[in-house]
């Protein structure tokens, strides 16, 4: 009895060895550049080297490239990617985030020479929208959230024009023209209380027509230099 149990302890030990010499005898990609503290001294010319002492045992590392950041890799676009470019242009990305993010979900491949010359004259369809940058369709999207305040004057007559929506814009870090300025087709015109807190909308003219929610806000203050 007591020799079946020390069998198969030793066994369950034996496979536990085995184990973990297995997983750490796994090849890991890391590479250790070491130099030597002290220089081993110089044998004389057809006499064996000489036995290195102690301290010539003693490395000093110069360079761990587990450590080291790897270089960005090129990747051809198969669709358009929101701040990076259109279908068909070469783009470098770090390693992780392009293998996990375009590789993987089929928005890219790396950019081989096959892949160059297959992407070289892809067109876009006529269904598929052309965005004038890489970052036209986050502006996009960070223009459809936003919800504009426009402050008007409650003292003076005034008309909603596209020049009083650019100056919101501008006070909340954006430029646009006046000519990409679409406001409803009923004049909006004040001083009126009844128009405070109220939401309108109006269209911006980006790559494609957006709505942007639009909410009156008044104030005493009066605007000079140009006439309301």
């Amino acid at each position: 009895m007591w020799r079946n149990s020390l069998n198969v302890l030793s066994k369950a030990t034996f496979q536990q060895f085995l184990l973990k010499s297995v997983c750490q005898k796994e090849q890991i990609r890391t590479t250790f550049i070491l130099k030597r503290k002290y220089a081993p001294l110089l044998s004389k010319k057809g006499s064996p080297p000489k036995k290195l002492k102690a301290r010539q045992h003693i490395y000093e590392l110069v360079k761990d490239t587990k450590l080291e950041k790897r270089p960005n890799i090129d990747v051809i676009l198969t669709s358009f990617v929101d701040g990076l470019g259109n279908i068909g242009e070469k783009v470098s990305v770090k390693p992780q985030y392009g293998y996990n993010h375009l590789i993987l979900p089929g928005l890219a491949v790396y950019a081989t020479s096959e892949n160059e010359e297959k992407y070289k004259k892809y067109a876009l369809r006529d269904d598929q929208v052309k965005y004038s940058s890489p970052n036209a369709l986050l502006m996009i999207h960070a223009l459809q959230r936003m919800c504009l305040s426009v402050i008007m004057n409650r003292e003076h007559v005034w008309t909603l024009k596209p020049w009083h929506i650019k100056v919101s814009f501008r006070k909340c870090g954006y430029v646009v023209p006046e000519d990409a300025i679409t406001l409803p087709e009923k004049h909006i015109k004040g001083p009126d209380m009844n128009l405070e807190n109220k939401e309108f909308y109006v269209t911006v003219t980006v790559s494609i027509d957006i709505n942007i929610v639009g909410c009156f806000s008044t104030n005493s203050v009066f605007i000079e230099d140009k006439q309301i």
